[in-house]
């Protein structure tokens, strides 16, 4: 079948998309990110240990201290399993927008790595869905170390648990593509100050060590509109087995955060390195 054929009987999203700028070869960008980070690879596994650190200090030592707070259907549990999934999330998190911002910005403003790529028959579109997918691969990873810690603390006590990897995986995949459509207008490393600004707040307020109840109500609406807060709420529904059509929204929320974030990322890619 032709490439009009297929974009003719494409969904609606795909017209969005640069006309003619996908490959199909976006496999051979995440098998050049994972050669790559073979020489790197100690700072590839540092980012695991951050949430790690911070469940061992905040859940086992300050935990001993707060006692139990109420869970996703307001039955009390341990500290460490309230701040366990937050810190999940968190992980995939972080994981994602390190890759898809910092990383991107040097192969694109310094290595000047895609205009080399665009030579090939890669597309720009090729380029998107590559990075994202490494990004991707880095945020699951993480989470799933995170959960295998969280089994050897019996933190996780529902099967409901093990659908917590995809849904890191979702959430990973918003973030990275949000990161990567961010990065493309990032002018200097100046810039990227604006991106701990936005993370590290979303970090420690979006009901990762706290429940929504103790903001005022002001604040609880401001929260509720961060991506982190969705991610939170459905990690904790789903590793504590409190599973509702809630946790359908908090889904839904990054398949649509990550459908923005693939589109105006290919778009700038197409915009800066072909026009």
């Amino acid at each position: 079948m032709s490439r009009a054929g297929v974009r003719r009987e494409a969904p609606a999203i795909w017209r969005l998309l640069p006309a003619g700028s996908y490959a199909g070869r976006s496999s051979a960008l995440l098998l050049r990110s994972a050669t790559a980070s073979k020489r790197a690879w100690l700072a590839f596994a540092s980012g695991f240990f951050e949430p790690v650190f911070y469940l061992v200090a905040m859940g086992q030592g300050l935990g001993s201290l707060v006692g139990a707070l109420p869970g996703p259907d307001g039955t009390p549990i341990s500290y460490a399993a309230f701040i366990a999934p937050g810190l999940l999330a968190a992980s995939a998190m972080n994981g994602a927008v390190f890759d898809s911002t910092f990383n991107v910005f040097f192969k694109l403003r310094y290595v000047r790595l895609y205009d080399a790529m665009l030579a090939t028959p890669l597309g720009p579109v090729d380029v998107a869905l590559g990075e994202i997918g490494w990004a991707l691969v880095r945020g699951g990873l993480y989470a799933l170390g995170f959960l295998a810690v969280m089994a050897g603390f019996g933190l996780l006590t529902s099967p409901w648990a093990l659908l917590a990897l995809p849904a890191a995986l979702i959430v990973a995949c918003a973030f990275a593509a949000v990161g990567m459509a961010a990065t493309s207008y990032m002018r200097s490393w100046q810039d990227f100050d604006l991106v701990t600004l936005v993370i590290l707040p979303m970090f420690l307020f979006s009901t990762t060590f706290y429940p929504l109840s103790v903001y005022p109500r002001w604040l609880q609406i401001v929260v509720e509109v961060l991506p982190l807060y969705h991610a939170v709420e459905l990690m904790r529904g789903l590793t504590t087995g409190v599973v509702g059509p809630g946790l359908l929204g908090h889904l839904a929320y990054f398949l649509v955060m990550g459908a923005v974030g693939v589109v105006l990322a290919a778009r700038r890619l197409d915009a800066l390195l072909l026009r």
